[in-house]
């Protein structure tokens, strides 16, 4: 395997890298920790029910498409996708609460029924969200971010303005609307990224357009029918997987790396595309000479949530639940304190339900429902079963007196997964969920290296470099850093 190049982990990035370079006639192999592909995005089965470990919102669905547009294919080829409607449910007190519509007409009505004149604004808002969106999704995110001199273009520069890159999406979201429901409709997309409104720049308003203009889909049987997709496509194109195979280090001549070391076994590589948490890959499988970051470096960076996940399979459907529910009864600026100011255990915290047997039958037995609750909490917080309990009986407990639904009642099954399960199954730095949070000074070229400065065929991929945290950026990273290793012919 001396002429193949190796891929460590499976996840979206590493599925995009090894696809986009096999496609090129490269020989890949991926080695895999776990026994399954798609990493945060690996599904589980048990009593009938089939949950999605780990991402569960479809956004920017052309990302997708073009993704195996690249090759030749189509998303239809793989799994059927359909439009959720409405998008999503947000609560905001008992009985208190706003769907968001799919329809374009039906959102500018329901702004201007909940804020006189928000529908004009809303207008303007979304058309300098799709201008964003254009550059930032369909342009910025598909460099590879070595340089400062990539964004040196007259686009970016004399835009730099309407770009918003030095204010707040928070600022703008604030001036623009009054009601405080309205405001939080809006700002809700950003968590995503990984950070407060308050830090998150302006340019992200480009989430708002993919939520309200491109609309939350589902693909039929979960999520992992993304993952189950790419790696038949992965599969055609010749890749080989190894799954239950975890990298144990890295094998070096002086100025390169010369392989992989897996059960105890040295694999020759030309090559090696990291996709397992960068600062594993760093401290833990490279010397300290090798290592593209101290220690210092790594602390000192603005890391996305951690979530406290539980799994739940009722023996019972639900009527007061959409396939996807925000709860934000309580104060939402308290809760992003406890994660990113003061990190603690939230006193009153915001949390996400979904529902996927909403929309899906195959997910849950007949007359059952799949429930998927998660609640963000800060990165490397003392995690045990005993907090994990107490969290359940307080999110269950609201979930139950708003919306007015019997659930503790009727669970059949029950798993939690929370900080120390994200550091064992994917050496998760930290046991943080979502990678790097896109503040202002961790955007773009100034987020970690995709190419090792030390060993030139070592390169990073994935949600703790370029472009960033979520599903699509996870997509674009790995064709990103692909096509800059094939640009330099390795």
């Amino acid at each position: 395997m001396s002429d193949s190049i190796a891929v460590i982990g499976s996840g979206f990035a590493s599925l995009a890298a090894a696809t986009t370079l096999a496609a090129a006639g490269e020989k890949v192999n991926v080695y895999e920790k776990n026994e399954s592909a798609g990493g945060r995005a690996r599904k589980f089965e048990t009593n009938g029910f089939t949950f999605d470990m780990g991402p569960s919102w479809y956004w920017m669905p052309e990302v997708f498409e073009k993704y195996f547009n690249r090759f030749g294919k189509s998303v239809s080829d793989y799994y059927d996708l359909v439009r959720l409607s409405p998008s999503y449910r947000v609560y905001f007190g008992k009985g208190d609460f706003v769907d968001v519509p799919s329809n374009k007409k039906e959102l500018f009505e329901l702004f201007e029924s909940i804020e006189k004149g928000s529908a004009q604004e809303l207008d303007k808002f979304l058309t300098d969200a799709a201008y964003k969106y254009e550059v930032g999704v369909n342009k910025l995110v598909y460099k590879p971010s070595t340089s400062i001199m990539e964004f040196a273009n007259a686009e970016v520069i004399g835009g730099a303005l309407k770009l918003n890159l030095f204010s707040s999406i928070a600022k703008q979201i604030d001036k623009q609307f009054k009601n405080e429901k309205l405001r939080q409709i809006l700002k809700f997309p950003v968590l995503f990224l990984g950070a407060k409104p308050e830090n998150i720049p302006s340019l992200y308003s480009l989430m708002n357009y993919a939520d309200l203009e491109l609309g939350t889909w589902y693909p039929m049987g979960g999520m992992h029918k993304i993952v189950e997709g790419m790696v038949k496509l992965a599969e055609e194109k010749g890749v080989e997987f190894h799954y239950n195979s975890p990298v144990e280090k890295l094998c070096l001549t002086e100025k390169k790396v010369s392989g992989v070391q897996v059960k105890g076994q040295k694999i020759k590589s030309k090559a090696v595309i990291a996709g397992a948490d960068y600062h594993h890959v760093d401290k833990n499988l490279l010397p300290e000479n090798k290592r593209m970051y101290s220690e210092k470096y790594w602390d000192n960076r603005v890391l996305a949530p951690s979530s406290l996940l539980f799994y739940l399979g009722l023996n019972k459907r639900v009527t007061n639940l959409k396939h996807h529910n925000l709860f934000f009864d309580t104060d939402f600026a308290k809760h992003a304190e406890e994660i990113y100011d003061e990190p603690q255990w939230p006193s009153n915290p915001l949390f996400y339900v979904c529902v996927p047997s909403i929309t899906d039958y195959t997910v849950a037995p007949e007359g059952c429902e799949n429930l998927f609750v998660l609640m963000p909490i800060a990165p490397d917080l003392s995690d045990n079963e005993e907090m994990r309990e107490r969290y359940f009986n307080i999110l269950l407990n609201r979930l139950e007196d708003i919306t007015g639904e019997q659930i503790k009642n009727h669970v059949t099954y029950k798993r939690s997964y929370c900080v120390e399960d994200f550091k064992s199954d994917y050496n998760s730095y930290k046991g943080n969920a979502y990678g790097l949070a896109n503040t202002l000074t961790q955007t773009a070229f100034l987020k970690p290296k995709l190419q090792n400065r030390h060993l030139p065929n070592l390169f990073y991929t994935g949600q703790l470099t370029t472009p960033g945290p979520g599903v699509p950026p996870s997509l674009i990273s790995g064709q990103v850093v692909a096509d800059f290793m094939l640009n330099k012919k390795l």
